[in-house]
């Protein structure tokens, strides 16, 4: 993140997302200014606070995929969750601090796994030593125990063993790189530490407190101990994880995670608009409206307590969507809408970027519907006006019915391959060419009658 300029992010995302250029300058702007505010003085640092964003749009036309693909860029710490499955305090559902526990746990765990992989090497060579122990007898050790009144015979003879077992374990060593013993078994003690399921139901981040219960419960349970004879190759690859996670300094990794997370992370709030109250009044509207009271304090500024301690949010990019049919974004309550100051409108998609979707992005659905056809011999070509049609049709779709944007793609060329995705294997003709006509006579029945098109698509 430190070299992307605004225009570079963009750019960026213009590989995977077609239009959309507002909500891509918005959201370039705000990650360029979390970059700046770590250069500013460290007493106007923490003043600095992010300027939230709202999108808004119609589903499928690219608001999760932009926070998605921005996470990735940055290598950002990043969650996805639906605003809808928050309740109220004392109401059955997720606490919405939860949603701050659950980024961290998964930063956790990615920093974890990459300190692994950059031990992998020195746990091979651990685990290499310790089946080479397991394969080679102790040798020397009982000679080592005596006591003998000579001790220069004692001496030679531990010598001489300790030369014949170097010399054979490096035989062993040599054999064992060159793959002359991955058919051969050993004895292993694999530790199995026996977990009872353990659900509490109850509100208040109760979601936490099971988790912590669960870690203090381990330490109680007894480990039990199986001797599994098991291949040489399973062994070295079983001990391997094993000594990564030890070598692993897990103080070091949860102080990476907090910070990267208090700094840097980013929190996508999907269906904002789902807890909008209408009419605010009775029923459910209450308990909607509570979420975003209870929300509030987080995006302005809190500390949720977790298991690995208490994170600040103060500096968390909360990115919210939502399509705002029926309601409007003055719909939220006051001091929620001051903290999202950027609203960005996103546009309906039509036949033009339905066109452009299909070819242009690096993970192009058409791309991606090549690949799979490959892997059985079969070359599929689509012309032009094949392209147009589907995205013609996929317009009209779109128009007749429910407007799902470019989901409605993924429909459209399930239905139109769906022949040829079946006989693929025994096919004969291994070049099959789809233009318009093709497409027209796939997808008429569909387009022409409204009834079936809704229960279709």
């Amino acid at each position: 993140m430190n070299d992307l300029k605004p225009f570079e992010i963009v750019r960026e995302l213009d590989k995977y997302i077609i239009g959309q250029d507002k909500a891509k300058r918005s959201v370039a702007i705000a990650l360029r200014n979390r970059w700046r505010r770590q250069q500013v003085d460290k007493d106007l640092k923490d003043e600095i606070a992010p300027k939230n964003i709202i999108l808004i749009g119609p589903t499928g036309v690219g608001k999760t995929e932009i926070a998605r693909r921005l996470s990735k860029l940055t290598d950002s710490p990043f969650s996805k969750v639906e605003a809808s499955k928050f309740t109220e305090v004392g109401y059955v559902g997720r606490d919405v601090e939860s949603m701050v526990r659950d980024l961290l746990e998964l930063t956790v765990n990615l920093i974890k796994s990459r300190e692994q992989e950059n031990v992998q090497e020195k746990a091979s060579k651990i685990a290499e030593e310790r089946i080479l122990d397991l394969l080679l007898p102790k040798a020397g050790k009982q000679q080592h125990s005596k006591k003998e009144d000579s001790t220069e015979g004692q001496l030679e003879l531990i010598t001489a063993v300790k030369e014949e077992s170097s010399s054979t374990r490096e035989k062993l060593r040599a054999m064992l790189r060159k793959g002359k013993l991955d058919n051969r078994y050993v004895d292993f003690d694999i530790t199995e530490r026996a977990m009872p399921v353990v659900e509490i139901f109850s509100n208040v981040g109760m979601e936490e407190m099971g988790i912590n219960f669960k870690d203090m419960l381990g330490g109680l349970m007894p480990k039990n101990t199986k001797r599994r004879k098991i291949k040489v190759p399973e062994a070295l690859e079983t001990i391997a994880q094993e000594e990564a996670q030890n070598l692993v300094d897990m103080d070091k990794v949860v102080k990476t995670a907090i910070e990267k997370v208090e700094q840097s992370g980013i929190i996508f709030l999907d269906e904002i608009d789902k807890i909008v109250g209408k009419n605010g009044g009775r029923g459910p509207d209450i308990s909607r409206e509570g979420v975003q009271r209870d929300l509030l304090p987080l995006v302005e500024g809190s500390t949720v307590n977790t298991k690995y301690g208490p994170i600040r949010t103060d500096h968390i990019l909360f990115i919210a969507s939502g399509a705002f049919h029926t309601i409007k974004p003055s719909d939220l309550i006051p001091e929620l809408q001051g903290r999202f100051p950027i609203r960005v409108e996103l546009n309906s998609l039509g036949k033009e970027e339905f066109a452009r979707i299909l070819t242009e992005p690096k993970n192009a659905l058409i791309l991606q519907y090549l690949a799979l056809l490959r892997t059985e011999d079969v070359d599929v070509t689509f012309t032009d006006d094949a392209v147009d049609r589907i995205a013609a049709i996929a317009e009209d779709v779109n128009n007749l019915t429910d407007n799902i944007g470019a989901r409605r793609l993924h429909t459209l060329m399930e239905h139109l391959l769906e022949d040829i995705l079946f006989e693929a294997p025994d096919i004969d003709q291994k070049k099959v060419i789809i233009n318009a006509q093709y497409v027209e006579d796939k997808l008429k029945d569909i387009k022409d009658d409204e009834d079936l098109s809704r229960y279709i698509l």
